[in-house]
């Protein structure tokens, strides 16, 4: 038995807590949910890492690490994410519940305490952020995003999104840019933490067998301190049509032995927020979401044009991603069997098996979340961010009553606007 509860503890700031006596380990968790904005990106990413180096009472990792340790090895990790055009920093921890201790002591408040000091009583030099820390922690940073290079298939998701979005929030990666992360100084970190703990909207997670009752007592008591505020900032998110009659085509060229295909399509408006939306998910996975899809079942493993042939629905920004992986000389032939199968899709040519082979496996990846902490933290987070309550038990509801037309319906509502071709530099 799972029961979801949100509340709010004060203004701006609200807890979510799943209370399920499923799991040996409880989850805590903080976000700072805030606007994606190319000129503070990198400034929000390094926040976390610099204020899990250490805090007023224990002043580095070591000494930190040994109070989690004391909580049954406790962790308490930095995490910067990416829900639509809002970028979620903060905290997730994991501590053993309260059902599995030895002696029947309480571990809820004294995991809820060490997050409440990194993020208000954080390790300070000269009232601004510890210089070491920030300096390796920013370049630390650095070479994250200058990483993200060496992952080609992903880099060229990032790609086509920046070209796609330009100029809109949701073209900005979720780490920033190297330029603005490298300019970061420990007093202008600090100056933008100050301003995040007075206008930032903060969310709250447990999952635990606590109740909501006492999981909010015990972060009330560690976030004491947290300035109140009736007007913290909620962040919204943007949603675009496609504008130009053509597509745009972008290439790119690296000395790679594969290329890289990602296509961006619109959905005509479709988000998490409109009533067609289960049909655009199921639309999605039948295109490329799953391995029965249409991509991986017929680009990929009959035809063989591609190494890898998937897609993925951005709920919030109305978006479907297309990654493939494919040799240089069949970009054409590719591009037009991905193009003819979303066709396929549209005239509702999907066979019984493609279709409830496809909302079984969605289903069934819903229903396996609950099974996972991680995953429905994940989750929770993503329909705050969206300001929704929908579970997904309602979810899985909704999945079973899209039909065959209706899938159709959404795919015809998909307008393809970015083509990226990243190919080798010979030839």
């Amino acid at each position: 038995m799972i029961e979801v509860t949100r509340t709010q503890l004060l203004p701006g700031v609200h807890l979510t807590a799943v209370q399920t006596q499923k799991f040996k380990s409880s989850v805590l968790g903080m976000q700072f949910l805030l606007p994606l904005a190319r000129e503070q990106a990198a400034l929000h990413a390094l926040l976390p890492m610099v204020l899990r180096r250490g805090t007023a009472e224990h002043p580095d990792m070591e000494s930190l690490s040994a109070v989690l340790d004391e909580l049954y090895g406790g962790s308490l990790e930095p995490t910067v994410r990416k829900k639509g055009e809002t970028q979620c920093v903060g905290f997730v921890g994991s501590f053993l519940d309260d059902a599995y201790t030895l002696d029947g002591s309480a571990v809820l408040e004294p995991s809820a305490a060490p997050l409440g000091e990194l993020v208000l009583r954080p390790y300070t030099r000269d009232e601004v952020f510890c210089p070491d820390y920030t300096r390796q922690e920013r370049e630390n940073l650095v070479t994250r995003i200058r990483a993200q290079v060496n992952d080609k298939r992903q880099y060229a998701q990032v790609r086509v999104v920046a070209e796609m979005c330009a100029g809109e929030p949701f073209g900005v990666d979720k780490l920033g840019d190297v330029e603005h992360a490298a300019a970061v100084t420990p007093g202008s970190l600090w100056e933008r933490y100050q301003q995040l703990l007075s206008t930032a909207q903060i969310e709250l997670y447990y999952c635990g067998s606590a109740e909501e009752e006492r999981v909010a007592r015990a972060l009330k008591e560690a976030l004491s301190a947290l300035p109140v505020n009736e007007g913290r900032i909620c962040p919204d998110c943007e949603v675009r049509l496609h504008a130009g009659p053509e597509p745009s085509m972008v290439e790119e060229s690296m000395d790679v032995t594969q290329g890289k295909l990602a296509m961006g399509f619109r959905t005509g408006g479709v988000t998490c927020w409109e009533e067609e939306y289960p049909a655009m998910a199921m639309c999605n996975a039948v295109f490329g979401g799953t391995t029965l899809s249409k991509l991986f079942m017929n680009v990929r493993e009959k035809l063989s044009l591609c190494y890898y042939a998937s897609s993925t629905l951005e709920k919030m920004k109305g978006l479907i991603l297309v990654s493939s992986g494919i040799e240089f000389d069949k970009f054409q032939q590719a591009r037009d069997e991905i193009l003819h199968q979303l066709e396929e899709i549209r005239q509702g040519n999907m066979e019984d098996w493609e279709l409830e082979g496809t909302r079984r496996t969605m289903i069934g990846a819903h229903l396996a979340t609950l099974d996972v902490q991680d995953r429905q933290e994940d989750f929770w987070l993503g329909q705050t961010a969206a300001s929704l309550e929908t579970g997904i038990e309602e979810l899985v509801a909704q999945l079973e009553q899209v039909t065959r037309e209706q899938v159709a319906q959404a795919a015809q509502k998909l307008e393809l606007d970015t083509i990226y071709f990243l190919k080798g530099t010979e030839g």
